[in-house]
């Protein structure tokens, strides 16, 4: 059994109950977690090495024993299969370790692990000595869910154990998080907790654009893009000047790529200049390439009055307004995108006229050439900031700017769904149906397919994930670690050489 001392409160009316750590005896812990998944020690940790080696009767691999298809929802069973057998716990480590050295580092050990369990408690502030205590406690516990915290300045089980408010959260990877609930009151497909490939391309867009920021406006190179397993994704920034940085920092990271404000029954949500930053005119070239397809075909803005009312409400002057209504309500059955050169057809000729007549006017001879002017909405900016409305990110900024908070880690398993949080390669983001994500049931369909086409071979022994679809998404996030601490690598080279030279 963990050294940790955990106290499972009953939930209340199915609200999730924070549980920390040192706060109940052990007895009290055993007896609770016995109860709550009806297993024993010798059920749950079977082998010396649980991660290496095949901890669960071979019938329960059978791609042919029904129970199989019965793993869904938070079944125990399903998260105990994921957790043996294919969950990259290797690199998991590596990752969070922040060191080319298996050995535990200040950056694993006094990391600040959450888990959801299936009686929807809810624990916080643990953490883990090494791998096999961590591995083993996945084991045992069997979490719906892991999110990450920070890193801190103790081991935040320890927390109880000093003053108040000597816990110190002193580094965390910047983090985004993107969820498509956020789209709700544009995209016309689905709405809630549902997705599907129309309405991804809101992410598909979003990824790129936070991505090409991160990297060209502030130098980050290493960016993990994760499935959140259901109807987002999320964005772990893992340099070391980004782990670092204070909430002041990640807020004014969050200030300079925020362009979506304002709540859902305000019409206009997009305030740009008249001359876009270089960084969002990069932006905007990115999102031309995909508003067409969103607002024409995919969501059916165009289609009809109550969706085109949504276009309408952003255009501020309602003179044009009011003429873009008359022309589409005049021909209704105009295809989106002849609906669309309207619209354009209608500002381009309004910003004619307006600069015709302020050209026409002269100005006063008393006006002071130094006096501040207040900049006014061009009028041919119109369509473009309907683009940015319709296309650009929408940031959960709270989850950005607090060090302390929590997401989802990587490699969970939804319980809404039952796919796995797999990253999503920048480069093929395109390509990506949320719909591919694996499931448990799939991936022992995979592993007992492999190892009965293999029993005969002889050579290297693989781990189970390595023999299943898991297998290229874990080597996208070995990439993105491997790049990581190449890094770190060259960082410590560096100094020594520095350190000789002197």
């Amino acid at each position: 059994m963990s050294e940790m001392d955990i106290d499972h409160e009953p939930s209340n009316g199915g609200t999730l109950t924070p549980v920390e750590a040192g706060q109940s005896e052990e007895s009290r812990k055993r007896d609770e977690l016995e109860h709550l998944f009806d297993l024993d020690d010798s059920e749950v940790i079977k082998a010396e090495n649980p991660w290496m080696t095949r901890t669960a009767p071979v019938e329960l691999f059978n791609a042919k024993n029904a129970n199989v298809d019965d793993l869904a929802g938070d079944s125990p069973r399903q998260f105990m299969l994921f957790y043996r057998h294919f969950f990259p716990a290797k690199s998991y480590f590596r990752w969070l370790n922040y060191d080319n050295s298996m050995t535990p580092s200040k950056a694993f050990m006094n990391r600040e692990f959450a888990f959801f369990l299936t009686n929807d408690s809810f624990m916080r502030f643990q953490s883990y000595k090494n791998l096999d205590d961590f591995k083993n406690e996945l084991i045992r516990l069997c979490p719906t869910r892991i999110d990450l915290g920070a890193i801190y300045n103790i081991r935040p089980k320890d927390k109880n154990m000093v003053r108040a408010g000597a816990l110190v959260a002193v580094a965390k990877e910047m983090v985004f998080d993107i969820d498509m609930t956020d789209y709700d009151e544009i995209r016309t497909c689905c709405s809630g907790g549902d997705v599907c490939v129309k309405c991804w391309e809101f992410m598909t867009v979003a990824m790129k654009v936070i991505d090409a920021a991160l990297k060209e406006d502030f130098g980050f190179k290493h960016l993990l893009w994760v499935y959140s397993g259901r109807r987002g994704v999320h964005c772990w920034v893992g340099d070391e000047r980004a782990r670092v940085m204070n909430n002041e920092q990640r807020k004014s990271i969050i200030s300079y790529l925020e362009v979506i404000k304002g709540g859902a029954n305000q019409g206009k949500k997009v305030k740009l200049p008249n001359t876009l930053h270089p960084s969002l005119k990069r932006s905007y070239a990115i999102l031309k390439k995909h508003f067409g397809n969103i607002v024409f075909s995919s969501q059916d803005i165009l289609t009809t009055p109550k969706n085109w009312e949504k276009i309408l409400a952003i255009i501020p002057d309602e003179a044009i307004k009011a003429q873009v209504r008359a022309s589409w309500e005049e021909d209704p059955d105009s295809t989106p995108f002849q609906k669309w050169e309207q619209l354009q057809e209608i500002t381009g000729q309004a910003a004619a006229d307006a600069a015709a007549k302020k050209s026409s006017k002269k100005k006063p001879q008393t006006e002071s050439k130094n006096k501040p002017q207040t900049e006014k909405p061009l009028i041919e900016n119109i369509p473009r900031d309907i683009i940015f409305q319709f296309t650009y990110p929408r940031l959960d900024e709270k989850v950005s700017m607090d060090i302390k908070h929590l997401l989802k880690s990587p490699f969970c398993i939804h319980p809404k769904t039952g796919r796995v949080c797999i990253p999503i390669p920048i480069e093929t983001c395109d390509k990506f149906d949320p719909s591919s994500s694996p499931t448990v049931p799939q991936l022992v369909r995979e592993l007992n397919e492999y190892d009965e086409k293999h029993q005969a071979i002889e050579g290297r022994k693989l781990q189970d994930w390595q023999k299943t679809s898991l297998r290229r998404h874990v080597e996208v996030f070995t990439e993105f670690v491997d790049g990581i601490l190449h890094d770190i690598a060259e960082k410590k080279r560096d100094e020594a050489s520095k350190s000789l030279n002197f």
